[in-house]
């Protein structure tokens, strides 16, 4: 077997399983019951042996009821407990769930919509249209938005996601059977959401927030699959349009609930874990239950979030180009979340709680969750990547199911932390390179550009090409920012 050549701790752990697969055996750590994978390349996997990431998925291993393997994923990078990229399955017997596997942000998450332009038909107004969707969005750390949620329409959004976004008229019914689990997660509990977390979502809904939230302005460069593109009403030098956010302050304040509630069950369990960060609890007992309930009614929050941006964003095209313009979800996916599934484990069907927190589901055609648009393809699994360069379209395989219980990355993953890619830069400078680029950017705070300058995250090709050469997924487009709206 190989090792590892990185000059630090893991070159005498981590064995080389092939270019793109490197384990860390379970004898490497105290309370290991299962291995940990790591899906990367060899200059991938020597950016991320020089965070706490690697230890991260090597903690979760530890984690009572892990089946098959702890893994992370080509993005990698250090985050609160499960690293972001970190993908794990428990059985519900036994196992626990924990609110970092999930995040902060439950479901933040990416949706993809197609405009029936190419990039020459509205080049020349594309300083006016980034303008137009700058005001139209709500951006930045902490602001409301235009929509103010009564009590009731809370305990509505919580429970019915973006279908509470269709009673009002800002979707359409086509556009809930091309979003993860059509925009609503059953066994949402609204009771379990503290009053100081609907408080801080009630005048959120429909807003972008900040750090690595965007709105962009896209064109289709390349397609690798003519079939499928077409298929997901892509073609080249297309407009589309790409949304990044999640449950904003609502489902960081569900996290941080259960995280402080969850250290006192622990001991109750008697669970003892190599990082506290870890928090969880038993996905059976009381509070295991509560927080399932409350994560699902933010998740139905984030998804309604993303639906209102998308009415936005119709809107302003409907303005510019004529309110018949038509612009089409492609799918809108997840990637922070804990779902029960079923998986193949030693080949035999158990239904797992499968805790995915930077990653992305990507299910090849025949699963049973797939909308029936998807039911002979697959869904796509839309991947984004810095503000500067490109994101992708993929499509799951069944390799992806066999080995990652159908996960793959969710972007590039940061190379720098923000405070990194603050020093030396200001965002005149930015928005000036970024121009030079071809891409034009908006944003409500300068933290906003110079956090997340392009060079503070890995190559999102590379990232792209990891997963792919592992088989786990296929590529379909590309797509390239032409322009940009952040927090």
């Amino acid at each position: 077997m190989k090792r590892l050549r990185t000059n630090t701790k893991w070159d005498g752990i981590v064995e080389v399983v092939d270019r793109n697969r490197y384990l860390i055996p379970r004898r490497y750590k105290q309370g290991m019951s299962v291995d940990a994978m790591i899906y990367s390349s060899p200059e991938l996997i020597e950016q991320a042996a020089r965070d706490l990431s690697m230890d991260q998925v090597a903690n979760v291993a530890t984690l009572p009821g892990v089946v098959g393997r702890a893994m992370a994923m080509p993005d990698m990078h250090q985050g609160y407990g499960f690293p972001i990229g970190g993908v794990a399955a428990m059985r519900p017997d036994g196992g626990v769930v924990s609110p970092g596997g999930v995040g902060f942000d439950i479901n933040c998450g990416v949706r993809l919509m197609a405009s029936p332009f190419r990039h020459d038909e509205i080049e020349g107004r594309m300083d006016e249209l980034v303008d137009e969707l700058f005001r139209a969005v709500p951006t930045g750390a902490g602001k409301g938005g235009r929509i103010k949620l009564s009590d009731r329409e809370m305990e509505a959004v919580l429970t019915t996601g973006s279908r509470w976004a269709l009673k009002q008229g800002m979707a359409r019914p086509e556009d809930l059977d091309c979003t993860e689990d059509n925009g609503m997660l059953p066994g949402a509990r609204p009771e379990c959401v503290s009053e100081r977390a609907r408080r801080r979502g009630a005048s959120q809904l429909g807003t972008l927030g900040s750090g690595n939230h965007f709105l962009e302005v896209d064109v289709v460069d390349r397609i690798f699959d003519r079939d499928l593109a077409e298929k997901f009403g892509l073609f080249e030098d297309q407009i589309c349009f790409m949304v990044h956010c999640g449950s904003r302050g609502l489902g960081h304040q569900v996290c941080t609930d259960f995280v402080a509630d969850m250290k006192s069950v622990m001991k109750r369990h008697a669970i003892n874990l190599p990082d506290r960060e870890l928090a969880c609890c038993p996905i059976e007992s009381p509070e295991g239950k509560s927080y399932l309930g409350a994560m699902a009614a933010a998740a139905n929050f984030a998804f309604a979030n993303r639906q209102c941006i998308s009415h936005w964003i119709r809107q302003v095209m409907g303005k510019m180009f004529g309110k018949n313009t038509e612009i089409k979800l492609v799918y809108d996916v997840a990637h922070n979340m804990a779902k029960f599934e079923s998986h193949f484990v030693d080949g035999r069907e158990e239904l797992l709680l499968v805790h995915r927190k930077g990653a992305t589901r990507a299910f090849p055609a025949g699963r049973p969750e797939l909308p029936k648009k998807f039911r002979d393809t697959g869904h796509p699994v839309i991947i984004p990547g810095d503000m500067g360069r490109a994101s992708y379209v993929l499509i799951g395989t069944d390799r992806a199911l066999e080995e990652t219980f159908g996960s793959v990355c969710h972007g590039a993953g940061r190379l720098m932390s923000r405070t990194q890619a603050r020093q030396g830069r200001n965002s005149k400078d930015v928005i000036e390179k970024l121009r030079a680029r071809g891409v034009i950017a908006r944003a409500s705070s300068r933290e906003g550009l110079t956090e997340e300058v392009p060079e503070a995250y890995k190559s999102i090709d590379d990232v792209i090409a990891a997963v792919t050469d592992a088989g786990l997924a296929r590529s379909v487009a590309r797509l390239r920012p032409v322009g940009v709206v952040k927090g």
